[in-house]
């Protein structure tokens, strides 16, 4: 027997979500408060906030793509990633290769080392292809994800981090790269130190066995809304390992092959 559907109130839970953010409270996940969403009410909700912090003088500089790897999916339950917006306040421009991420602006973030795509050219789905994202990019970095929830002890199921920007916290990257887009990135090692030992490792591969196929997947998905990845967009392609939890004093190195290391510090 299918699930009813439930009837949202849409712009209320916005503003929920939009408070928690600025004052760091955590609420109840939204799939136990009011029942089985749909992704389409989630995205729903999730534009919704959107269009309320840009009304507040918010900036969107791109897009941020979650869940791609197999073992994600298969912790919630999905068959494919979610997606959510990139906040120009949030994102925080690396200085010498160092930045640090202020915890006063989070609330339970983990980091997660991507590598991000720089727009050259505008991608609108259906159809758009992994070649076609490859040709359309001007240049990849490191990137570096700080991914938070405003739901409750991360307790989340699809619906609760499509709605909450997919759990997007704030960001940085490292200097763009010509030379890394016309390599293999399926084979682009990844190597995260946290205080000076060795947290996690990943592959290029990790992101739907490729990270353009990830773009691929974003552009044809926004198409369902009406909308398009514009040339100066900055997509952050999924993370390529696992997430490592982060407290004030954390400092980790984020190495990626052929690339100079970022230094994120938690302060």
């Amino acid at each position: 027997m299918a699930e009813q559907v439930v009837t949202i109130d849409t712009e209320a839970i916005a503003r929920q979500l939009e408070a928690a953010l600025t004052t760091r409270q955590t609420i109840p996940p939204l799939t136990e408060t009011l029942g089985p969403l749909t992704p389409e009410q989630a995205y729903a909700i999730q534009t919704r906030w959107t269009e309320l912090r840009v009304a507040n003088g918010e900036r969107i500089i791109g897009r941020k793509i979650g869940l791609t790897s197999r073992a994600m999916q298969e912790q919630l339950g999905v068959r494919e990633p979610d997606y959510g917006s990139l906040w120009a306040s949030r994102y925080f421009p690396a200085s010498g290769g160092r930045v640090e991420i202020p915890m006063d602006i989070l609330i339970q973030p983990r980091l997660e080392g991507e590598i991000a795509f720089l727009l050259g050219r505008r991608l609108a789905g259906p159809g758009v292809t992994l070649q076609q994202v490859l040709a359309a990019t001007e240049a990849v970095a490191l990137s570096v994800e700080i991914v938070d929830s405003r739901i409750e002890a991360w307790r989340i199921k699809l619906a609760d981090t499509i709605a909450d920007d997919a759990s997007f916290g704030a960001f940085t990257v490292g200097p763009w790269s010509r030379a890394l887009l016309h390599e293999d990135l399926r084979t682009v090692g990844m190597i995260i130190h946290k205080n000076g030992e060795v947290a996690t490792e990943g592959i290029g591969a990790a992101a739907l066995g490729h990270p353009a196929r990830c773009v691929a997947w974003l552009a044809n998905k926004l198409a369902e809304f009406g909308v398009a990845l514009e040339p100066g967009d900055i997509v952050l392609s999924g993370s390529l390992a696992r997430a490592l939890p982060a407290e004030r004093g954390d400092v980790f190195v984020i190495e990626l092959h052929g690339q100079p290391p970022l230094t994120v510090r938690f302060v």
